[in-house]
């Protein structure tokens, strides 16, 4: 394996922003020139959260034994970094000989273990494969959208599912377009279906532990 060490090694350097100065005429005082620093806007939740897992992943190829670079990372190494992170996991998922496995709502503790909901994976995948795409890495070499890692994550739908009794199906009923109309202006308005929340899951669980995961050794 290559070393980790060094600059960036697949060349996708991490986008930084800047704030632009904006330098208005005034034209009501002679012309003089104001010079106003227009205030950054600070990132959405979304675009934090997808910093922060960015710089985990990159910090998990740096601690990883023996140190991976970028432009060796494949989507056997991204199911790695997922299986990982299940140490931090919140969800509990009953293996098949304890009495609670398919319960959803289990009357007792059990010592089965905790894990990384499905839910949480699944979007940390998504936040991850932009990260990659808009750091300079290419689509199509892109390891966070491999069949594997799609393979493995349906695998984890599918046993979350059994073993927590909560089915994670899909919903693909479409509801048909309808027209609203105004009592008052009598205009006419196209009311599209709502969109159904197929993610089974919660997306908390990996948020909270990108911190600690940076500080660990692989």
């Amino acid at each position: 394996m290559d070393s980790g060490s060094g600059a960036n090694p697949n060349s996708i350097n991490e986008g930084s922003s800047s704030a632009t100065a904006e330098m208005p005429m005034d034209s009501q005082q002679g012309g003089a020139v104001e010079l106003s620093s227009s205030p950054a806007h600070p990132p959405s939740r979304y675009e934090s959260q997808k910093r922060r897992d960015w710089n985990t992943f990159l910090q998990y190829l740096k601690n990883h034994k023996p140190p991976l670079t970028l432009s060796r990372c494949s989507g056997a190494h991204v199911i790695e970094f997922l299986k990982y992170l299940d140490q931090f996991g919140k969800t509990k998922v009953h293996v098949t000989a304890c009495p609670y496995f398919g319960h959803a709502n289990p009357p007792n503790p059990c010592s089965c273990p905790l894990k990384q909901a499905w839910g949480s994976l699944d979007a940390l995948i998504g936040r991850l494969r932009a990260a990659y795409e808009e750091n300079g890495g290419r689509p199509e070499s892109n390891p966070f959208g491999t069949r594997a890692v799609r393979i493995y994550l349906r695998e984890v739908r599918g046993g979350q599912a059994k073993a927590r009794g909560i089915p994670y199906e899909k919903k693909n009923r479409k509801r048909p377009t309808t027209t609203a109309v105004s009592a008052a202006s009598g205009t006419q308005t196209p009311v599209g279906a709502a969109g159904d929340d197929s993610c089974g899951g919660t997306t908390a669980n990996v948020g909270t532990v990108t911190a600690a995961a940076t500080t660990n050794s692989i």
